[in-house]
């Protein structure tokens, strides 16, 4: 399918690889690993076409399609969801624009018999067998089918995809390609934003895909699961094993103590040699024997252990000041968007020093609460007050696209540096393998992996005590991570954690609050204590659970033998908010001032009734079914 032969590329007068070469097969699914800027994204668009190499050659099998998820997408305004997974079938939407074209043109004539009019219905049919033969007629559920794989609901199709986070606007991107009908898939860094249920349905897909992929992935158990291969860049070479990542690794390790044994042992020979040389060499009889042996080592070709690149960032959080025991209380605090409450009631006491792990699936409002906490939204009914001396630290699951493109890495921290620690700029970009001319480079070109870097590096500008980190291992290499995981570890101040990576978690939380149902359940203990009461090894077990009880209570409904639970619960429900909107009505008519005057006021009355209106809906269309 593609050939990759003596393959360079450098940049700034270094080369990320040097004369590479691999092929790739259908079947073939690569797990293409290395550290952050090792040349992984720009080996990706090498292959798509979309950069050009210094020398060696790529040869492609004719009429070879290539689909490539980015990490950077744009799309055009104005479109919905279905639109823009539309965009998919470019053939599809020229021919129905023909058919239609054709279609207006028949209805407006009436000239039967004439050879233009029979001209037209030829070219009408022969439109049509071209639509059919392509999958004119079966494009749109297949769409949706992917499009609700990847976790949309029916009711967002319509929805303009700027309406949509970056996140998920990602996940259209990724289904237009997966409907493309590609070769090859070369997939930068796919699970950064899907939520367990759809990595499996993703790895499912793959799985069944019949030609090759190339996967650019920190996520050792999605790269174990799909992978048959793994390609290694590193100090500009490439290790290339016909194995999952996990099992790369023990036979990379393997190989590499082969090498340092057979180099000993060569050593050894070598130094004997050179002893017998150095005494042969002093006699004239045994001379011609010295020279035999010199050109003996001269023809060994010595053996060499692969080198590995073992530079990683140095990171260390402190506390600004000690804050009050209580770092946050949150009382009876809702959130909605319209007609979608996220959260609903939640009470939390956050103490002083505590380390928290928020989990759930997606939209369950384990972000929305994070952003709440550090002020980017208002709740919208309810409380939340911060303790005596707080300062937050936000780090947010899109940190690295707030950073300017047209600024230097050194810029970026110079313009969020204060004049106390201006001065430690270069020695902090140091600390995250930023050196030299690195500092200079533009943050455009750096991959997504040293903007998480420049993004961390950029938070130890500013003073906190409670750190807020919002999928903070997107994008970083596994050595990475780690140095992360250590340097909160030793963090002496508050951690709250959003995370899916259970590894990243292990031995790092003290408490776990999932996320489920507009609710918080409280787990006293770390990520593996959550997961034994949950009963499971791996959040993923959590996903395929929540899926079967799901199914289970679909049937349940299906049948008839929840029904009257569920309304139930609803007129329950309706009754205590008309009691909540009716004594907030009597205290307006008794003490208007009074009742007006606590915070937002109006605001949470209205959403009180908004809130109501969706129940009452909800009931209608719970007692019509």
């Amino acid at each position: 399918m593609l050939n990759i032969h003596n393959l360079s590329v450098s940049f700034l007068g270094e080369y990320l690889f040097k004369e590479i070469s691999f092929k790739l097969i259908s079947g073939d699914r690569v797990g293409l690993i290395g550290k952050n800027g090792a040349g992984k994204s720009t080996l990706l668009k090498l292959l798509s076409k979309q950069a050009e190499y210094d020398s060696g050659s790529i040869a492609y099998e004719k009429d070879l399609k290539i689909g490539f998820l980015k990490q950077d997408i744009d799309f055009e305004k104005g479109r919905t969801v279905l639109d823009e997974a539309y965009q998919a079938f470019s053939e599809i939407k020229t021919l129905e624009e023909k058919q239609n074209q054709i279609n207006t043109e028949l209805s407006e004539r009436i000239d039967y018999e004439n050879s233009s009019y029979l001209s037209l219905i030829d070219e009408l049919s022969e439109v049509n067998e071209r639509y059919d033969l392509i999958g004119g007629y079966s494009y749109q559920g297949q769409t949706e089918k992917i499009l609700n794989g990847l976790g949309f609901e029916k009711t967002d199709f319509l929805k303009k995809t700027d309406s949509f986070s970056g996140g998920w606007r990602m996940r259209i991107e990724l289904a237009k390609l997966l409907l493309q009908n590609n070769d090859i898939l070369l997939l930068d860094e796919p699970t950064n934003h899907l939520d367990i249920e759809s990595i499996i349905w993703f790895e499912t897909f793959l799985k069944s895909f019949s030609g090759a992929v190339v996967i650019v992935s920190h996520d050792k158990m999605f790269l174990d699961n799909i992978t048959n291969r793994t390609i290694d860049i590193s100090l500009g070479r490439i290790y290339d094993f016909n194995k999952p990542y996990s099992k790369y690794l023990l036979l990379r390790e393997e190989i590499k103590a082969q090498q340092i044994s057979a180099q000993k042992n060569q050593n050894k020979h070598i130094e004997h040699t050179e002893k017998l040389i150095e005494k042969f060499r002093a006699k004239a009889s045994k001379a011609s024997m010295a020279q035999s042996l010199i050109k003996k080592i001269e023809k060994i070709d010595r053996i060499e252990v692969d080198k590995d690149d073992n530079s990683v960032m140095k990171l260390s959080f402190n506390i600004s000041i000690n804050p009050g025991k209580v770092v946050a209380e949150i009382e009876n605090l809702s959130k909605n968007f319209g007609e979608n409450f996220v959260l609903s009631n939640v009470n939390l006491l956050i103490e002083r020093k505590s380390k928290i792990a928020f989990v759930g699936q997606n939209g369950q409002g384990k972000s929305t609460l994070a952003k709440i906490i550090v002020g980017e939204l208002n709740p919208s009914y309810g409380i939340l007050k911060l303790g005596h001396n707080v300062q937050i630290g936000y780090f947010a699951q899109n940190q690295a696209e707030y950073l300017d493109g047209s600024k230097t890495v050194l810029q970026t921290m110079i313009d969020s540096a204060n004049e106390s620690n201006r001065s430690k700029v270069r020695d902090i970009l140091g600390s995250f393998l930023f050196q030299g001319d690195d500092v200079e480079k533009y943050v455009r070109v750096l991959s997504g992996g040293e903007r998480n870097r420049l993004a961390l590096a950029k938070l130890l500008l500013q003073p906190f005590n409670l750190l807020v980190m919002d999928e903070p291992t997107n994008h970083l290499d596994i050595k990475s991570k780690n140095v992360l995981k250590q340097a909160l570890i030793k963090f002496d101040g508050t951690l709250i954690l959003v995370s899916h990576d259970r590894d990243f978690l292990q031995n790092l939380t003290n408490k776990v609050y999932e996320f489920k149902n507009k609710d918080i359940k409280e787990y006293l203990g770390d990520i593996d204590f959550y997961l034994d009461q949950r009963k499971v090894e791996n959040f993923r077990e959590i996903e395929k659970k929540e899926k079967v009880i799901s199914e289970k209570k679909n049937k349940k409904f299906n049948n008839g033998i929840s029904l009257k639970n569920q309304i139930n619960k609803v007129e329950s429900k309706i009754s205590n908010l008309e009691k909540e909107i009716s004594l907030i009505d009597e205290n307006l008519i008794n003490d208007y001032e009074n009742t007006i005057s606590s915070p937002n006021f109006f605001e949470n009355y209205n959403i009180k009734k908004t809130e109501l209106d969706s129940l009452m809906k909800k009931w209608e269309d719970l007692n019509l079914s």
